[in-house]
């Protein structure tokens, strides 16, 4: 069984980071000719174009890919909770899937922003993968630069984005002990 769920836990959680991705690159309108991009659409767009027809965006937040976000974890709870013979409320799955979508895309902004830096030592020329990371994090590293300039050449903003995201996790987890667990 352990196998069984680790496959499950692995393949839903690899699935609903392309789909927070999604739902990124359309809030930070990044590049969707990237190659990156399209690949993250074509893994998407099957499931999305049916759901689209019933559920409509409200501005640039696509409602549809999050709702798929969150039918992603519950799916993956059900089916875990099926194979450990444990039974869920409805209550409980709502809020912990809002959650656990949430929790993964702070995961994926560390990553990113990790990768985007060690990247930045090693980049030369044009990359797409790069580039498509720089649309998606700079909304974010932006106003942090604003407020403290890079120093002699070296950018601190994504470290100090790191720390604030640390602090707030840090934070999070100590008021809501339950869900640090995630």
């Amino acid at each position: 069984m352990n196998a069984l769920t680790f496959l499950i836990s692995t393949l839903f959680d690899l699935y609903l980071m392309v789909v927070i991705l999604r739902i990124w690159l359309q809030l930070a309108r990044a590049d969707f000719y990237n190659p990156f991009s399209q690949f993250i659409v074509k893994a998407t767009h099957p499931i999305l174009a049916p759901m689209r027809r019933i559920l409509p965006s409200f501005g640039s937040l696509d409602t549809a890919s999050l709702v798929l976000a969150l039918l992603v974890v519950i799916v993956k709870v059900l089916l875990l909770s099926l194979i450990a013979g444990a039974a869920i409320d409805i209550i409980t799955l709502l809020v912990f899937a809002a959650v656990t979508v949430a929790k993964q895309a702070g995961v994926l902004l560390f990553w990113m922003l990790l990768i985007r830096a060690i990247l930045s030592w090693f980049n030369q020329g044009y990359n797409p993968i790069v580039m498509v990371m720089g649309q998606l994090t700079e909304p974010l590293l932006a106003p942090v630069r604003r407020i403290i300039p890079p120093i002699g050449g070296l950018d601190l903003s994504v470290l100090l984005v790191i720390i604030a995201m640390n602090f707030i996790n840090i934070l999070l987890a100590q008021y809501l002990p339950f869900w640090a667990v995630i």
